[in-house]
């Protein structure tokens, strides 16, 4: 760097600036955002479902319970979560597909919409999983009978399908809501 001694320092600031400026990259021009959607990731039986975040309160381990006399079958018992009680529902029981077998894997979502708060027991939860627009599709996945009333789209995303599982749907059904036998 060749120096200029007759130069102000602030002169001489302005001057590297110029200079830097002259050979600096620029930052990209263009940011393209894509929109994306987001939900909860689980298996049912063979079906890889997501419910929207927004429906799903939180994710348990398969808790300890209390049977609850004249309660359907699908109704597993009720949990103490926390000082609140929850109705835990096994939901392929729900759905007519039999009883989920609980393996270590098995975990219960909790849903909380208006006045409705239970846990639905699901064969494996996956998390958090992320959608871009785009990759939303008209064609439904291939899923038992009994799931279909309750998908609301589906989305392939590296050739997988996943449907796209209406909880608040499933909480205001009468059938749901009907719980003694």
């Amino acid at each position: 760097m060749s120096r200029r001694p007759h130069l102000h320092p602030l002169a001489l600031l302005r001057d590297i600036e110029a200079r830097g400026r002259l050979h600096a990259r620029g930052l990209p021009r263009k940011v393209e955002v894509k929109e994306t959607w987001t939900g909860i990731g689980f298996r049912l039986g063979e079906a890889d479902l997501v419910a929207p975040l927004s429906e799903v309160r939180e994710m348990l381990p398969y808790p300890a319970l209390t049977t609850v006399p004249g309660a359907k079958p699908w109704v597993k018992g009720i949990a103490n979560v926390r000082g609140n009680l929850l109705p835990i529902v096994n939901l392929p029981g729900y759905l007519g597909q039999g009883g989920a077998t609980v393996t270590r894997h098995a975990r219960v979502l909790v849903i909380h919409d208006a006045d409705i708060y239970a846990g639905l027991i699901v064969d494996a939860v996956y998390g958090l999983q992320h959608f871009f627009e785009e990759e939303r599709c008209s064609e439904m996945p291939a899923a038992d009978e009994s799931i279909r009333p309750y998908l609301q789209g589906a989305f392939l995303q590296a050739g997988r399908h996943w449907g796209v599982f209406d909880l608040h749907r499933l909480a205001h059904s009468p059938q749901f809501l009907q719980v003694a036998v």
